[in-house]
């Protein structure tokens, strides 16, 4: 049967098993709303208020589920706009297609009005990206690109599609790939439980028994054992081999942002996040274990600090999906690449073979115990007595949200706080922008979290620097009766700049205060959004109770709660400076330069 360009794209998501696109109209983009409109029944499209925050939806649409999230806007500065989006989304390994259109194919390079090589814009930051110039090609490319965007490590993609590609007519022809057959456990999204078309590089195995061996001899020859879990395990859904892991070698786990909820962070073996802002059993442990287990993790500069003295005394032993990661930043003894799922399941399969004693810590190097005395050692400023201290908001939110909520935040030193002190239970329950550090990514994840995990409580932490970023998606969430919590933490600052402005620059907070409007409760009501204001404990639990008493009857709320500009994210690694090497005390404040 014959079918526009525009109808096949919208048979080629659902084919796919697309329920919902994140999006924002425009010229080129006519006849594909068109056939939205039409089809509204199967897909549901979300009008945002800009197209940055449409890719931060279905990143936080994919972060939550595992599923891949797509995006739509039109050319020129449409399809400009999503780039900082699609770009956040490369950078955590997150599976999104980003849908863009352009001009006709006979005005292609010509600037035309609105016209921008988006692929060429785009081709850092995706996978792959596609210039669709002939509508036979279309269904073909969209399933060719929910592929590329699972397969091996996932990322984002981009399909371009010129207008009169969407208006010329081809012969629709549904996929005979039958999907549900496919072993969803040899699959890098096996935790979203929905079977997914794979390309064979993707199935085969890329590693061998000697490698097994090899990694096993290693972990039989270590005393102190230490694991860096990175968001590749969950990526590739390895949560419980991780956790069976662990156990069975008796190994402390620290996490990266991005693995947070990996393990849950009431397991013994769990040692907290590790880096510039990691705890101190985390960063101790990665300087005097003699083996470092790196599972699904980069390296990145925000965990080792000085490269060349991390881990200074470990062999180091790499699992990835991604060979370009391995020996990029650090140098490893021995790797493995492929599946980390796989991976596990192969070296537990192995180590039950063995005692249990071959493959435990000795225990006369008092390892796990000395472990249990790092772990106690937590910075002053976290019990700092302040009219209302930002543990405290964290803390009682996740108290009365439960352990199924979802924590998103935005970019700074309310991002920090959320991951010291919000209690990860679960994976893919706390999203936000690691690598790309995206102020502004905040509401447009919140909404795409939620709108994917309905049952499930959604929390924004945000800072006032970040939400006035982003604050026009209000606008989104209140139109379609989202419910989503946001809690400001407003320090009239941008609050982490300013802690490296007081800390290394002698207190000369150039461009970072931000006394000035909006009054963030008068803005939400604006937006018929109910808002309140705390400003000590008591104001901030009764706000709290009426916010969720909204969030209850489908309303979003948001509660501006006022902190201390003083306030400093600690522990801290500076630049620099050994990872081991933390500041721990909140330093004297400099006085106020101009």
């Amino acid at each position: 049967m014959e079918y526009s360009g525009a109808r096949i794209l919208i048979e080629a998501l659902v084919e796919q098993g697309v329920d919902t696109v994140f999006g924002y109209p425009g010229g080129s983009v006519l006849f594909i709303y068109d056939e939205l409109y039409k089809n509204s029944d199967r897909i549901r499209h979300i009008l945002v208020s800009h197209e940055q925050h449409a890719a931060h939806a279905a990143d936080g649409y994919a972060r939550s589920t595992g599923k891949t999230g797509v995006c739509i806007a039109t050319s020129g500065p449409g399809a400009t706009n999503l780039v900082t989006g699609i770009a956040t989304a490369y950078m955590d390994s997150v599976p999104l297609v980003a849908i863009t259109g352009n001009v006709a194919t006979n005005l292609l390079g010509k600037d035309s009005f609105q016209e921008v090589d988006i692929a060429g814009v785009t081709m850092p930051v995706v996978k792959h990206n596609w210039i669709v110039k002939d509508a036979a090609e279309l269904a073909e490319v969209v399933r060719e690109a929910f592929i590329v965007a699972n397969s091996g490590r996932p990322g984002p993609v981009l399909i371009d599609i010129p207008k009169d590609v969407t208006s010329n007519f081809a012969e629709w022809t549904p996929s005979k790939v039958d999907t549900a057959a496919i072993d969803e456990t040899l699959q890098g999204s096996a935790a979203a439980g929905r079977a997914r078309r794979l390309s064979a590089r993707n199935m085969r195995k890329s590693f061998s028994g000697a490698d097994i061996e090899q990694a096993v001899l290693m972990i039989r020859g270590a005393k102190h054992p230490f694991i860096y879990a990175g968001g590749g395990v969950i990526s590739s859904g390895a949560c419980d081999e991780l956790k069976a892991f662990a156990e069975r070698i008796k190994a402390p786990v620290a996490l990266t942002l991005m693995a947070l909820g990996a393990l849950d962070c009431d397991n013994p073996f769990c040692t907290g996040m590790i880096g510039m802002h990691g705890t101190v059993a985390s960063n101790k442990a990665v300087q005097k274990s003699d083996l470092l287990i790196t599972i699904g993790a980069r390296f990145s500069d925000r965990v080792t600090s000085r490269t060349e003295i991390f881990a200074k005394n470990a062999k180091i032993l790499q699992f990835d999906i991604d060979p370009a990661e391995i020996n990029k930043n650090i140098q490893t003894n021995f790797e493995i690449t492929g599946n980390i799922k796989l991976i596990l399941r192969r070296i537990l399969e192995a180590l039950a073979q063995s005692s249990a004693q071959d493959f435990a810590p000795d225990a006369a190097s008092g390892w796990l115990e000395e472990i249990v005395r790092w772990k106690a050692k937590i910075p002053k400023a976290h019990h700092r007595e302040t009219e209302l201290h930002p543990r405290f908001i964290i803390e009682e939110t996740g108290k009365r949200l439960g352990a199924e909520s979802i924590v998103v935040t935005d970019v700074g030193q309310h991002q920090m706080w959320a991951a010291q002190f919000y209690p990860h239970k679960r994976p893919r329950a706390f999203l936000s922008s690691g690598g790309l550090g995206t102020m502004g990514f905040g509401l447009g994840a919140a909404l795409g979290a939620k709108i994917a995990n309905p049952k499930c409580p959604v929390v924004l932490m945000t800072g006032d620097g970040s939400f006035r970023m982003n604050c026009a998606e209000l606008s989104t969430l209140a139109a379609y009766k989202i419910p989503v919590l946001i809690i400001i933490f407003n320090n009239k600052t941008l609050g982490m700049v300013r802690q490296w402005q007081q800390l290394f620059y002698d207190g000369r907070y150039s461009e970072t205060t931000l006394d000035r409007p909006p009054d963030f409760v008068k803005l939400a009501e604006a937006y018929s959004v109910p808002a309140y204001r705390a400003v000590d404990e008591k104001s901030f639990m009764n706000a709290l109770d009426a916010a969720l008493s909204d969030n209850a009857n489908g309303v979003t709320t948001l509660i501006d709660a006022i902190i201390d500009i003083d306030e400093m994210v600690l522990p801290m690694v500076p630049g620099g400076k050994p990872v081991d090497e933390q500041l721990m005390q909140l330093p004297a404040r400099p006085p106020e330069k101009s």
